[in-house]
């Protein structure tokens, strides 16, 4: 086995939501490691995953990341871990791209499922 340094450049990119991007630096059955790129008013769909634990770790910028009806603000160089069955949506609210690593064990492709919105007083 080779082993060689990868980058976004150099790893499988795609888009997902209506703007966002994602490059797989690593896609193991076992570990998977995702860089991603939120443009701002951007969020992902929220969910769950039955066997997956993930660890999201911001690069650049400032996100919200929802864990089970508890909002963390994560600032560049910080990080959180998401458990498995935890229900969670990362969400750019700021006014600049955030860029940050998804670290899945194992790999959470196929480990997905909705999780219902969460209700707020307002509602």
């Amino acid at each position: 086995m080779t082993l060689k340094p990868v980058s976004t450049e150099s790893a499988e990119h795609y888009r997902w939501g209506e703007a966002c991007d994602g490059w797989q630096l690593l896609a193991r059955e076992d570990l998977s490691v995702i860089e991603e790129r939120m443009p701002p008013g951007t969020a992902e769909q929220r969910h769950r995953h039955q066997r997956s634990r993930q660890f999201f770790f911001v690069l650049e910028g400032e996100a919200m990341l929802e864990v089970d009806g508890v909002q963390h603000v994560l600032r560049s160089g910080q990080g959180l871990h998401v458990p498995p069955g935890a229900a969670h949506q990362m969400r750019n609210d700021s006014g600049a791209d955030v860029r940050f690593l998804v670290v899945s064990a194992p790999k959470s492709h196929g480990d997905r499922a909705a999780a219902p919105a969460i209700r707020t007083d307002a509602e």
